[in-house]
């Protein structure tokens, strides 16, 4: 319950570290490392160009060749069975020149802007660093979005190039193509294209392998990420190359990336997540990345856990949820003995969720918080701290953190233990630029000295950040505020529980009530018993004022494609108020 005064601790044990644990992460997270830190150093920390200038592009591979050309920058696992590819540091290289070269004959320069519309091809990750080399901005979309999602984001983004498969070209593009003066050129995967488009294969067959990396700076524009609202148009994040920064140093210290590392980040990259932590910072940490083309399953996951040796495992609350609701048999007999890491990001991660980690692999998941506009991990359970399960961790080395509170035209500092809007002091190098085009709107994120990130969250005594809710999605019941998160995390414990959404709904007593929508884990059954049962749960837990007045049993809960649940979503359709933008809604969730 948020009532904006003093909240006890949520009360799930302190999962502890053990010495060997500590021992080389703390190198990194020990307290004289955080009082050492300075952006400064980490900066110094990347090789920049050789002729000055910063470059993501070369910070990702480039400064790793000659002395390590040889080690696999990504493992390729195509969606068909048996279908693998290894590719070194040095043919990354190759192939990212081949695209720079290929973009240049075609008249594409400096500051044009590169989208991605497609799946997790090897074609992607190449024309991803080979526009950065460029010193083209990389707009990644989810393969998945229909035409008018991505009509509306290459025209907010005045996109120069796109990189695309035939399908997706012919069925989400050519209509409206002409429509789009900025779009110079369309480049289709494969060795044919529709007319007005070029091939690529035969256009990479034919291209120099050698390309001077160009000699963007810090603040030259590299990456645009579009993140929806609740109305109204998408955003476009604007970050630039010194984001690199970020993205090196938050790997190596949130995620315990080191150099050599067989590492595993699920997320698409058409999601900042998926290029940040999918691409960018492994590759900055010479880590060799497993790709899997194919989309969820269960048993292809554990068997890429096992078979390829993962050590570090960046995955989303959602999946873990997925493989909770399968139940433990399906990872019995298992060799999971090389993980040495696991973190999830994407939504709050539930603390029955970090335990589960903890008896199926042998370690718990480590949860940290970041949104696209910070471009980077700024809160996490690092490998050398304890865990609180449920708590988002503490903020980074680098990174001030605050719980504060609007009043007026003035913010204030809140008291531990008090509930207000999580915020940040800016200046670390991944925080977004702009969002493209919207001044005044960017600028509405920043008062009194802080980023304001719209989560409501809570700072304990010990430090650890406890997350809320969004600030739109608090539930106001009797003179209660109610964090959905806290409600939501109570149902999940029960054994029947899978996931769980929680909204208020209109009461003419109380101004609001909670309702719940629940999904049931695997071979339970849905009744009014079971209803009256995690309701009585949820009381105990809780107390009357704040468990569910009604939960609703659903095969499944809308979310985002990147694993969000849409709270708001569902209490659109409950009120039959407008839906607002769904073009991140996932399809079967409509």
């Amino acid at each position: 319950m948020v009532d904006g005064q003093e909240q006890p601790e949520p009360g799930i044990g302190v999962i502890r570290k053990n010495s060997e644990e500590r021992r080389d992460a703390a190198v990194q997270d020990s307290s004289d490392a955080r009082a050492d830190f300075s952006w400064a150093s980490a900066r110094a920390r990347r090789a920049g160009l050789p002729g000055g200038g910063l470059n993501i592009a070369h910070e990702a591979i480039g400064r790793h060749l000659p002395a390590h050309g040889d080690q696999v920058a990504i493992r390729w696992l195509g969606r068909e069975s048996g279908q693998r590819r290894d590719i070194t540091y040095a043919g990354l290289e190759a192939e990212a020149a081949r695209f720079a070269n290929v973009l240049t004959a075609h008249g594409i320069t400096r500051g044009d802007r590169l989208f991605l519309l497609a799946g997790r091809v090897p074609e992607l990750y190449a024309a991803t660093l080979g526009a950065l080399k460029a010193g083209v901005v990389v707009s990644p979309l989810f393969a998945a979005f229909g035409p008018e999602p991505v009509r509306a984001r290459m025209e907010i983004g005045q996109a120069s190039v796109l990189l695309t498969t035939e399908a997706q070209y012919r069925r989400k593009v050519a209509e409206w193509r002409s429509e789009l003066p900025s779009l110079k050129l369309v480049l289709i995967i494969g060795d044919n294209a529709p007319e007005g488009c070029a091939a690529l294969g035969p256009a990479m067959a034919t291209a120099s392998d050698q390309f001077e990396t160009v000699a963007t700076g810090p603040e030259d524009m590299a990456l645009l990420h579009f993140t929806s609202g609740t109305t109204g148009k998408p955003k476009g994040v604007v970050h630039v190359h010194e984001a690199v920064v970020a993205h090196a140093e938050t790997g190596r210290i949130a995620l315990d990336l080191r150099s050599g590392d067989i590492y595993w980040c699920t997320a698409d990259p058409g999601w900042v997540t998926g290029m940040s932590y999918g691409i960018i910072s492994p590759l900055c940490n010479r880590a060799t990345l497993v790709v899997d083309e194919a989309e969820f399953d269960l048993d292809r996951w554990y068997t890429i856990l096992e078979r390829e040796g993962v050590q570090v495992w960046y995955t989303a609350p959602t999946a873990i949820r997925m493989m909770m609701r399968a139940g433990t048999e399906a990872a019995q007999g298992r060799d999971f003995s090389k993980l040495r890491f696991l973190a999830s990001v994407g939504e709050p991660l539930n603390a029955e969720c970090v335990l589960w980690g903890q008896r199926v692999f042998g370690k718990p998941f480590h949860d940290n918080w970041w949104q696209s506009e910070t471009g980077g991990i700024m809160i996490a359970n690092t490998a050398a701290m304890d865990i609180k399960p449920g708590a988002m961790g503490k903020p980074l080395p680098g990174i001030e953190a605050g719980i504060v509170e609007r009043v007026a035209n003035r913010v204030r500092v809140c008291a531990d233990g008090q509930i207000g809007e999580l915020a940040l002091r800016p200046g670390w190098p991944s925080m977004m630029r702009a969002y493209l085009g919207e001044e005044q709107r960017y600028r509405k994120c920043f008062a009194g000295g802080w980023y304001l990130t719209g989560d409501l969250a809570m700072r304990d005594g010990d430090g650890y950040y406890w997350f809320v809710g969004r600030a739109d999605d608090l539930i106001k019941s009797a003179g209660h505020l109610i964090g959905p998160f806290e409600v939501e995390s109570a149902l999940i414990e029960h054994q029947a529980v899978a996931e769980a959404a929680v909204i208020g709904i209109p009461d003419e007593t109380a101004g609001e009530v909670v309702k719940a929508f629940v999904t049931l884990n695997a071979g339970v059954t849905a009744d009014a018993a079971l209803e009256r049962e995690l309701r009585g749960h949820a009381r105990k837990r809780l107390g009357p004022a704040v468990a569910p007045r009604e939960i609703v049993f659903r095969e499944d809960l809308p979310r985002t494609r990147s694993g969000k649940i849409m709270r708001r979503l569902l209490r659109a359709r409950e009120l039959g108020l407008p839906e607002g933008d769904l073009s991140t809604l996932e399809g079967d969730a409509k």
